[in-house]
């Protein structure tokens, strides 16, 4: 998988670049991942918020809930939130569109050819992927953002002054760095893991199941060891705003 992730990198240089099937990707792509998406993001927008505001209630701070509910959405549930879709609706389909073209021997036949299968299939589903999770990742950002800020002042009767000053006062533009960049590389690991899975199923239409269940599973488990990580590096390298 490693192997594939390197080979990947060097073949995105590489010329010709398949403009059209990275154009054809990066349309069914977002065909099948974006209204799951929107929708998935309203209710986890509202959780959040819905959450801490109760809790920064008990504990007297309802003048932060604003800005611990928009900065938990930007820098940690949007990108997760459009990983999980990217690598289970997106994913799935590129994992079962490559496995079915191996059982029916289309790639042996391109690599008889001297066709390279990475440079021609491989590279512009991965590269449509990184695309798409940083676009999904502004939409749902500002979707979980106006959620969250309808159930507070709506449900929770907060006060739509403090809401906003409170994030203006805490969040910085880093903050939506981390964000995009977590969404980039999820997209990343998303197409890799469909691509290397896809292209080495089992045998036959069962294995071509069973690699894409297999690709959904092992892509969800990277996300979120990905996620520690970045989110430990950033909350060490970049200081809080004000501190």
């Amino acid at each position: 998988m490693f192997g594939l992730a390197i080979d990947v990198a060097r073949n995105t240089f590489r010329r010709p670049f398949q403009l059209r099937e990275f154009i054809q990707q990066c349309w069914f792509v977002v065909s099948v991942t974006v209204l799951p998406t929107a929708l998935v993001s309203i209710p986890f927008g509202a959780v959040i918020a819905l959450q801490i505001g109760s809790l920064t209630r008990q504990i007297g701070a309802q003048s932060f809930t604003g800005a611990a509910s928009v900065l938990a959405i930007i820098q940690q549930a949007s990108p997760i939130v459009t990983a999980l879709l990217i690598a289970g609706a997106g994913g799935s389909a590129i994992c079962a569109d490559l496995g079915s073209r191996k059982i029916r021997e289309e790639i042996d036949a391109m690599e008889v050819l001297g066709v390279s299968p990475i440079q021609r299939l491989v590279v512009p589903r991965v590269l449509a992927a990184m695309l798409v999770s940083v676009l999904l990742n502004g939409m749902v950002s500002v979707v979980g953002v106006m959620g969250g800020y309808f159930f507070n002042v709506i449900l929770q009767d907060g006060t739509p002054g403090a809401y906003l000053a409170s994030f203006s006062a805490l969040a910085q533009l880093p903050d939506l760095w981390i964000s995009e960049i977590k969404a980039l590389i999820f997209g990343f690991i998303a197409g890799i893991v469909a691509a290397y899975r896809g292209l080495n199923p089992a045998g036959g239409p069962k294995g071509v199941g069973d690699a894409v269940n297999q690709a959904v599973v092992i892509t969800f488990l990277l996300l979120f060891f990905v996620n520690f990580v970045l989110t430990t590096i950033y909350l060490q390298v970049v200081p809080a705003k004000g501190s």
